[in-house]
């Protein structure tokens, strides 16, 4: 690692992003509920009100729908502001602001005005917040045109990413997995860019695809490395973005594999992986398939909070393992 990359929490990459984006460009704020002195439910902003004061670092009251009509509003007329929801989950509350205003004005106004918006979205299970603060709603978002939709899973590309999506005209939804906020990774100390609709091989293979986001990357390269020990050569795609989906690096891994899982902590039905399967069926990579193709996904249920529930409830790394065997060793 040389003297420009360090090793920074997933937590730490996001913050310094927003630190070095409000360095770069006195329109960047930030607003959220519990995101000054507290820091952040996870901690994410850390000390930066001490840094940008509280005109730049906003305390909003507990009323997500005004505070995302706030947030459209300031992008509107100038500002870049960063919204952090406390739980994806309080999404639900802000969905006429999201998806009735900051996605469709640039396109009823005919491209006379633009809503440089990002919003961040602690998501996913793992932390026993049960039913209403561990949700994957991710899909939901990426059903709308007009929104962006990136789903970094290493430290790396949380920075990056998010630097990309306060750089964007259009809004752009940042799903934090909440179970990546400890992990730790080379983070370069400069600001960049990760290109938002491009997807990354992060473990090259030939006997099967593995297509993931988020906290189920991990778990994939976990499961890859099992399955190596047995013979089996695994590929691994972090999507990175879902909205827009990069098709064409799928495509070609898939047409080079002819097996393809899509693995997503989102309930199966409708979701993500849906997605990715329905654009191979209609590619020339379907002629090539030597497999079905498998959705593993989350359980139709809302997530419980029993320890062992909730991990049931999503997928893990045996289930990964012993779905792979199944497509790669033809007992479908």
């Amino acid at each position: 690692m040389d003297a420009a990359t360090r090793e920074l929490s997933y937590a730490q990459a996001l913050q310094e992003a927003m630190a070095q984006a409000m360095e770069a460009d006195e329109r960047v704020f930030l607003m959220g509920e519990d995101i000054g002195v507290y820091g952040g439910a996870f901690q994410v902003t850390g000390d930066l009100v001490h840094r940008f004061g509280e005109q730049r670092v906003m305390d909003t009251p507990i009323a997500e729908l005004g505070a995302a009509g706030v947030a459209v509003g300031a992008a509107l007329a100038g500002s870049r502001p960063v919204f952090e929801f406390q739980f994806s989950d309080f999404a639900t509350l802000a969905m006429e602001q999201i998806v009735n205003q900051a996605a469709k004005i640039r396109f009823m106004l005919g491209g006379a005005v633009s809503v440089p918006l990002v919003m961040r979205f602690p998501a996913g299970s793992g932390t026993g917040a049960a039913a209403q603060h561990s949700q994957s709603l991710e899909a939901w978002f990426a059903h709308v045109p007009g929104l962006k939709v990136v789903q970094p899973a290493t430290p790396h590309d949380a920075k990056g990413l998010l630097l990309a999506a306060i750089d964007d005209p259009d809004p752009v939804m940042v799903f934090e997995h909440k179970l990546l906020y400890k992990m730790r990774g080379p983070v370069p100390v400069e600001p960049y860019r990760v290109p938002i609709g491009k997807a990354a091989i992060l473990r090259p293979g030939r006997d099967l695809s593995i297509v993931a986001s988020a906290i189920m990357v991990h778990r994939a390269l976990e499961a890859a490395e099992t399955l190596a020990r047995e013979g089996m050569d695994v590929e691994v795609i972090d999507l990175r973005t879902l909205r827009p989906m990069d098709h064409e690096t799928i495509v070609a891994s898939v047409s080079r594999t002819t097996r393809l899982l899509c693995v997503y902590e989102g309930v199966k039905t409708l979701g993500i992986g849906t997605e990715v399967a329905a654009m191979i069926a209609e590619s020339e990579a379907f002629d090539r398939l030597d497999a079905p193709i498998r959705r593993l996904g989350g359980a139709e249920c809302p997530i419980p909070y029993n320890p062992e529930l909730e991990r049931a409830a999503v997928p893990q790394v045996a289930d990964i393992v012993a779905a792979a065997r199944e497509l790669i060793r033809g007992a479908v």
